[in-house]
């Protein structure tokens, strides 16, 4: 919950203002683009395109560019480097830093933080990331959400000096670092995990002792269907494509199952389920629980010849998940599906048990240190946020160099 400061509740030492007294605000524009020479001019200009690259402090790229024309005979306007730019429509919330000069669209509010004895861009941006759940509140719109521009001219912030702004801004750095230091590490091990993917399941590389050719199956020669139901006293499941199959109410989404459980499927440990309509994106999990899944779902029972976390693996892998496409039956995309008679047509070529085993082991261990990061990863930004909490309001006062 984020605790915003008001003017009573404002240390002595902080100005607390509206924003525009601190920084020059500005909005942004669109050149006409049935002009070319408004195009490709080299000035980088942030659009709706590149929201997903907001919120991670600078901004280096842009999707587009525009030109000197382009600028001249339009709205827009070339702000600085260190201007701070924020999202009022798609990815309402979303800020960055310009690390060059760059105009915006009129999706943007762009705030000139140059003038250094007002507020330091990087106190300002983290103070933006902090009020991201406010703005989210008071975006307004059934489609698209927007936050119309009157509201950033009562916007109010609570700054302490320039020097404190600027420590404070220091130690938040040191946190990004630490995060996007794991944030690389945890991409890289996924990078390896996939590769070890691509070489482990296709036979391209082998571990020592494993030398047998591996044999061609009809999906139906190692696996059997379940279909049972009947069961609605089990607790209610729901597979899902990054978490596996987890118990339904830890599913963000909407429930929107049946009070009538009676035709729910059985699922138990060991079984491998998948979405019947999206088996081809690769919505299947090796389940580690018993329960009921919606009818919605198709349930797999591995016989003897396969190892079933090996199988969970193979079926996310580009060729067999391509496989798993062709064999859906439906006249569109939205009506596409994998019942259990076409998927028992599918061939794949597997390894003895043994090497499944030993396979499934690997990229299971890769699996549990991508997990571990990832884990490592919310804690540190749940740390971060705290810590901005704090500072960023004058909960927690620095201490300048000069007074230790």
């Amino acid at each position: 919950m984020v605790r915003n400061l008001n003017e009573s509740s404002t240390p002595s030492d902080w100005r607390y203002d509206y924003l525009d007294k601190f920084a020059k605000r500005g909005s942004g524009h669109t050149p006409d683009k049935e002009i070319p020479e408004y195009w490709n001019g080299g000035i980088k200009w942030i659009s709706l395109a590149d929201s997903s690259k907001l919120d991670n402090g600078y901004i280096y790229e842009t999707d587009k560019e525009i030109s000197e024309e382009g600028i001249k005979n339009s709205s827009a306007v070339l702000h600085p480097q260190g201007t701070v730019v924020l999202s009022r429509d798609a990815g309402v919330g979303k800020s960055a830093v310009m690390s060059s000069p760059m105009a915006v669209s009129q999706h943007f509010i762009a705030w000139r933080c140059d003038n250094s004895e007002k507020i330091n861009s990087w106190f300002l941006y983290n103070w933006l990331q902090l009020m991201k759940p406010e703005f989210e509140r008071q975006a307004v719109g059934s489609t698209i959400k927007t936050i119309g521009l009157p509201y950033f001219k009562k916007l109010k912030i609570a700054a302490p000096p320039i020097a404190q702004q600027q420590k404070i801004a220091q130690i938040l750095s040191s946190w990004d670092k630490a995060i996007e230091k794991l944030e690389a590490l945890t991409a890289a091990k996924q990078k390896r995990k996939k590769a070890l993917m691509q070489q482990l399941l296709t036979g391209k590389k082998r571990f020592a002792g494993f030398e047998g050719e591996w044999k061609t199956y009809h999906l139906s020669e190692i696996f059997s269907e379940r279909n049972e139901s009947g069961f609605n006293d089990l607790t209610l499941l729901s597979i899902t494509r990054e978490k596996g199959v987890i118990p339904r109410d830890e599913v963000e989404r909407k429930d929107t199952s049946n009070d009538d459980k009676s035709k729910y499927l059985r699922i138990c440990p060991g079984d491998i389920g998948y979405n019947t309509m999206r088996m081809w994106q690769g919505v299947s999990a090796l389940s580690d629980l018993e329960g009921i899944v919606s009818p919605a779902y198709t349930i797999c029972v591995p016989k003897n010849n396969i190892d079933a976390k090996y199988a969970s693996f193979l079926f996310k892998t580009p060729v067999v998940m391509n496989l798993f496409l062709r064999y859906s039956q439906g006249l569109t995309s939205d009506t596409w599906n994998l019942k259990f008679r076409h998927f028992s047509e599918i061939k794949i070529t597997i390894p003895e048990k043994a090497e499944q085993q030993k396979i499934a082991f690997v990229l299971s261990a890769a699996d549990i240190e991508i997990e571990t990061h990832q884990k490592q990863l919310s804690a540190l930004k749940e740390q971060k946020k705290g810590l901005m909490q704090q500072l960023l309001t004058g909960k927690i006062r620095v201490k300048l160099d000069k007074e230790n």
